[in-house]
């Protein structure tokens, strides 16, 4: 199949540009579907009392694959793919994946119940990065040449490249064609209801419990060290 047939497939009549199905997929299908996972994670983690097993520990952690996966996110609806960004992207993925198997082994290091139920929404969290990575990939599957090309003895190839400037390619870029505000705005504003408030919740609730459980402990010692003395 030759570029040309590849960039328009005809269905039932009608000529679709595979790359704009591709990219509306990215942000009108993925990209808002990937709250769904999280927030249900997060009420699996009130269900099983998080504040009283594993602590403000875990929740940090998730906190830090919030971040993790929302830095790249933010950087490409701001800017243009290049051989920066697509290392960021990556390296992101990479991380998050790593501390994922962190955060699971403090759970379960904690006595904290991580159901198969959560563990399958689990999936779709380490999932998602990569499918929308291997699709914006696609995509942009000149900046990726230019990024496996950048270093080697063809990388004066990488200079020329069209959209892949060596000029271009290590710094940020913004779009050529932005996203629409209100676009913006309504990812900010799903991001603070189904990210930023449950998982704000969820750590205030586990340093309340942490202080609380501290009080406790040393109110105890306090009265079993009068009572030895009596």
């Amino acid at each position: 199949m030759s570029r040309d047939q590849a960039a328009e497939i005809s269905a039932t009549g009608v000529t679709v540009d595979v790359g704009d199905v591709t990219t509306r997929y990215l942000l009108y299908g993925l990209l808002p579907g990937w709250f769904v996972p999280g927030l249900a994670d997060w009420v699996m983690h009130r269900r099983s009392r998080i504040e009283d097993t594993a602590g403000t520990k875990e929740s940090l952690i998730h906190s830090l694959m919030m971040a993790e996966v929302g830095i790249p996110i933010a950087l490409t609806l701001r800017y243009e793919v290049n051989p920066l960004l697509l290392t960021v992207q990556l390296g992101g993925a990479a991380v998050h994946e790593a501390t994922a198997l962190w955060d699971v082994r403090t759970a379960v290091k904690s006595d904290r119940e991580v159901t198969p139920l959560e563990q399958h929404i689990h999936s779709f969290l380490e999932s998602l990065p990569y499918g929308a990575l291997s699709a914006l990939m696609c995509l942009h599957a000149d900046q990726v040449k230019a990024l496996l090309r950048w270093g080697s003895p063809r990388s004066s190839e990488a200079e020329s490249g069209g959209g892949a400037g060596r000029a271009d390619a290590w710094r940020l870029v913004r779009r050529r064609r932005p996203l629409s505000r209100g676009y913006l705005a309504g990812i900010a504003a799903a991001i603070g209801t189904c990210v930023v408030l449950p998982y704000g919740e969820e750590l205030v609730r586990c340093v309340r419990a942490g202080r609380r459980n501290k009080r406790r402990a040393t109110s105890d010692e306090a009265n079993w060290r009068a009572g030895k003395g009596r």
